[in-house]
């Protein structure tokens, strides 16, 4: 297996291209234009077996709120795997380049997960983020209960309480 990392500019179209197919089939028509989106302008990680895509995750900026602070946060976007490929340790192959990218560059991870991707997670020392999640939208500062129990962090530099607020920046579609 081949694990490249690009920033989304350095991306032909036709790799951006499949790999939004590949999380179309990942996740089984659950993956929309603002889910794409949300993955671009970052760092990239693309799997290749056989000159196949079989997997992609990405990592981007956004600005998390806890403890009065807004948090430079290096946010994990669209990590999907074929379904033939999955168990076989490219999950791990894609997270590990993005993981040095959040530690090098980030003063703190966070990604939501499907309930299919804790253990997952859990296993490579993100930590479940038990306080309340709240978005910070255009009425104001709005609770997202739905994302409670699916939230992850990795702390880096940022000094974080796991029972406490975290707020996300606003943007359309799937706030986190």
């Amino acid at each position: 297996m081949d694990v490249r990392t690009a920033h989304t500019s350095e991306l032909d179209p036709a790799v951006l291209d499949r790999a939004r197919r590949l999380l179309d089939v990942v996740f089984d028509g659950d993956f929309d234009d603002h889910d794409w989106e949300h993955g671009l302008g970052g760092i990239h990680a693309l799997a290749w077996q056989d000159g196949e895509l079989v997997g992609h995750a990405s990592v981007v900026q956004r600005r998390l709120l806890h403890g009065g602070r807004a948090l430079r946060t290096g946010y994990v976007e669209g990590v999907g795997v074929r379904p033939d490929r999955q168990r076989t340790g490219v999950g791990a192959a894609l997270m590990a380049p993005l993981e040095r990218v959040v530690r090098n560059a980030y003063e703190i991870g966070a990604l939501a997960s499907s309930d299919a991707g804790l253990p997952f997670y859990a296993a490579r020392g993100w930590q479940l983020w038990r306080g309340p999640a709240y978005a910070l939208t255009p009425h104001g500062v709005e609770r997202t209960p739905d994302e409670d129990g699916s939230l992850f962090v990795l702390p880096v530099s940022a000094k974080v309480t796991l029972t406490g607020d975290l707020i996300c920046d606003w943007r359309d579609g799937d706030v986190w």
